[in-house]
């Protein structure tokens, strides 16, 4: 997988003709590994086969065909997704506390006699 990644960011940086020192393709392969540990780990269990490379050459195809639009699109994404995913978090934990809020007052109704 992380062979993978590194193709790809090739291509990637290739494609936005970005010239990346050695250290920042090093970051930002430590950044794929941080982000996506747990997948990492699983794919490690359970021992997937490489990339094929036929399906690596249509996800490199993929890249080249990103216009301009669409990469800063995705470059625009990545912040948003981070809040997206910050607020969903504060939501679903309102959400909980409500319901075990209900929960216990439907308990003390049932337990005591409604009053």
């Amino acid at each position: 997988m992380l062979s993978a990644f590194d193709r790809l960011f090739d291509r990637a940086a290739s494609k936005l003709k970005l010239d990346c020192s050695a250290e920042e393709k090093e970051r930002a392969r430590q950044d794929f590994i941080e982000r996506y540990d747990t997948a990492l780990q699983m794919v490690d269990q359970v021992e997937l086969p490489e990339i094929p490379e036929a399906v690596m050459a249509d996800l490199e195809a993929a890249i080249d065909a990103l216009s301009p639009a669409a990469v800063a699109g995705h470059l625009a994404t990545v912040p948003l997704a981070v809040h997206v995913q910050d607020s969903m978090r504060r939501i679903a934990t309102r959400l909980a506390e409500q319901r075990l809020l209900e929960h216990l007052v439907s308990q003390a109704d049932d337990k005591y006699g409604g009053n």
